[in-house]
């Protein structure tokens, strides 16, 4: 279970991840914590465009469910935290995750860092015994920009996606609107390049890199 903040988070963080997973037969449910409408700015063309994305990536994927928390994108600091957790919580009892991805919880866009506090808060053995692992993700343009030094991502977990690269990379042309060109963070050539270097600390020819945040077996 991966749950991202906003759509194509789960790509940038977990897609070679997830393709893996799905290859070796796993179940993979993705969580979306947010969505955009037009009450907080965007338009109706921009909502529909997001919706077809969103579908277009879950059947890439191959999701075996998606849980849409309908949340407003960008404001999740100004929801209660109980509310939160109360969603979370309902996910993870009902899909029943052995592995659980969320952002990592120094990441510079506040949803992302809410997103942690409300998983975190979600994730008691005694009450999810399903759980045995936690894995905080990368996401380009808001993990290396944090600025505190005693908060940087420190990998110590690295999943070869040598076999997924090239399909983690067409994934993410889904959301194309969110993609730049280099040296913007979230473009192909970035995405790639942080594989590689991720894949070089490990011995693969290309990785995504974790945090270990628990594990119990």
């Amino acid at each position: 279970m991966v749950f991202a903040p906003h759509p194509d988070d789960e790509l940038l963080g977990v897609g070679g991840t997830l393709l893996r997973r799905k290859a070796e037969g796993g179940h993979v449910s993705l969580v979306l914590m947010t969505r955009i409408d037009a009450a907080h700015g965007w338009t109706a063309e921009d909502v529909a465009s997001k919706e077809l994305q969103i579908k277009e990536a879950t059947q890439f994927i191959g999701f075996n469910a998606v849980h849409r928390l309908d949340f407003p994108s960008t404001r999740l600091d100004e929801v209660p935290l109980r509310l939160l957790v109360d969603a979370v919580s309902q996910v993870i009892k009902n899909f029943q995750p052995h592995e659980i991805f969320v952002p990592h919880w120094a990441d510079i866009h506040s949803d992302h860092r809410v997103t942690f506090d409300a998983v975190a808060s979600s994730v008691k053995w005694f009450r999810y015994p399903s759980v045995e692992r936690i894995l905080a993700y990368e996401t380009l343009s808001e993990t290396e920009f944090c600025l505190r030094p005693d908060q940087q991502f420190r990998p110590n977990v690295y999943i070869d996606i040598g076999d997924h690269l090239d399909a983690k990379l067409a994934a993410l042309q889904i959301y194309s609107a969110e993609l730049g060109a280099f040296p913007f963070p979230r473009s192909a050539e970035a995405v790639k390049a942080l594989a590689m270097v991720r894949g070089s600390a490990a011995g693969f020819h290309a990785a995504e890199a974790f945090e270990l945040l628990r594990e119990r077996s």
